[in-house]
């Protein structure tokens, strides 16, 4: 198939693709980004010869029948629709089939070709280097929302990345702030060898196309479920509005619902010299912390400021009703458990440096460096920015998600056995020599594992 179907199923793919430019390119000269104007004759012949294109296309990569279920509901009566499970570059099928608007990241727009076609389509394009950028994306969604018709329908995958397809992960709430009604959409590909999903661990981008285009017929189902309109809750509580959609798609696709968010993959597959090794209870606390409202609204600069009022307790213990005043937060069941987590003796009492270190490594699991950065501004000596070695094996259990860490390798290796202490300009330049700084140089009890929700590899069975 690799020297026979493949080459010529991509011949024609690509002369597709290329066909589709000029016709998207004219269509989008000129148009605004912000205004919807009445749709001209030519455009709208436009408009079909894309849907034709597109369509043959996708024929021509082994999509030969596309079985769609339900009926789609006018832009009018329903301007999002909610689609899931996201697991493939494939998706895009019921996009180029309907033409509706989609999110999209500022930078796919530069793509040669493909973001000619998908500026056509008006996405709501998302500038991840702007902090404003979720506020400014969901205010545009909801303008574009209350428009009474006048805007495409925008489709929303709320998984907000590609997942496996065993099971459907936290929704964003992005498409539920509006609080309009909403249909949501479910994808299958029920072939039997599964060559469509995509994730960060398995095969890549090209494997994936090369794989898909080697099999003789690619089948893929699209059902349209009944339209659902918020209740009262369900407007002011977008949270619970996105749960329960979760609840009706995954009830159709017969998948169980996993508690897993876009934010818990960024823990699950931390990178550098101190990526996390043990995820669980760092999981655990993301989730709680979503769960209280304090993951969305982290910043460098809140973190900074719970490290220097961290500071100023210095090894003072926190009981349950202190640290709500921390936080500044009403004693609930969640804050009660996320307490709970840091309460290493079992008297009720925490130390809060813990949480802020804990915080950061959720916040920016794959910039270690700057959590350790953080955690020796609480910790270290006013005389000369020292840290104690029993301090940074509390420090780097947290981060590490570990138990436990003995750390007298390192410090030997340091020639610092005998002071017991150390400074991060110190122990951060020792990190950067050494690329294997956790295997060489720590000892640490318990068994190292990774979560099977959080693996993103293709295949099920290993699940």
């Amino acid at each position: 198939m690799s020297v026979t179907v493949f080459p010529v199923r991509l011949l024609f793919v690509s002369f597709f693709m290329l066909l589709a430019w000029p016709f998207a390119f004219t269509a989008a000269f000129g148009r605004s980004e912000f205004v919807i104007e009445p749709q001209s004759w030519w455009r709208r012949f436009v408009d079909l010869c894309l849907r034709v294109i597109m369509r043959a296309m996708w024929f021509c990569g082994g999509f030969h029948w596309i079985k769609v279920k339900g009926e789609r509901a006018a832009p009018s009566e329903v301007p999002i629709l909610t689609v899931a499970p996201h697991s493939s570059y494939f998706d895009a099928i019921p996009v180029t089939m309907t033409m509706c608007s989609i999110v999209a990241k500022l930078e796919s727009r530069s793509v040669p070709v493909w973001g000619t076609l998908i500026s056509y389509i008006r996405p709501v394009f998302v500038f991840r280097s702007d902090q404003n950028s979720r506020r400014k994306t969901v205010e545009e969604i909801k303008r574009r929302a209350q428009s009474g018709g006048q805007w495409p329908q925008i489709m929303i995958f709320p998984e907000g990345t590609c997942t496996n397809r065993s099971g459907l992960i936290l929704f964003k709430a992005g498409a539920f702030i509006p609080g309009l009604p909403v249909q949501p959409v479910v994808l299958r590909y029920p072939n039997k060898l599964d060559t469509i999903t995509w994730t960060w661990q398995g095969p890549g981008a090209f494997k994936i196309l090369w794989l898909t285009l080697c099999q003789l017929h690619n089948p893929i189902e699209i059902e349209y479920l009944p339209v659902y309109t918020p209740s009262d809750e369900e407007k002011e509580n977008p949270a619970v509005f996105a749960s329960n959609i979760r609840k009706i798609m995954a009830k159709a696709l017969n998948v169980p619902l996993l508690n897993f968010s876009f934010e818990d993959r960024e823990i699950g597959f931390s990178k550098g010299p101190l990526q996390i090794y043990d995820y669980h209870s760092l999981l655990e606390f993301n989730q709680l912390v979503r769960s209280l409202g304090l993951r969305a609204g982290t910043t460098n600069k809140l973190l900074e400021d719970h490290a220097r009022r961290a500071r100023k307790l210095h090894a003072d213990k926190l009981g349950l009703e202190g640290f709500a005043q921390f936080l500044d937060l009403p004693v609930t069941q969640a804050l009660t458990q996320v307490h709970s987590l840091f309460d290493k003796h079992g008297d009720g009492q925490i130390d809060i440096r813990h949480y802020v270190i804990a915080l950061s490594t959720v916040h920016q699991p794959s910039n270690s460096l700057k959590t350790l950065r953080l955690a020796f501004k609480m910790y270290e000596s006013e005389e000369n920015g020292e840290v104690l070695e029993t301090e940074l094996a509390d420090i780097l259990e947290i981060m590490l998600g570990l138990k436990e860490v003995e750390l007298s390798r390192l410090f030997l290796a340091l020639g610092r056995h005998d002071t017991g202490k150390i400074a991060y300009d110190e122990l951060h330049h020792f990190i950067e020599q050494h690329p294997h700084f956790v295997r060489d140089y720590l000892d640490f009890k318990g068994e190292v594992s990774q979560p099977q929700s959080c693996n993103g590899h293709n295949h099920k069975k290993d699940q």
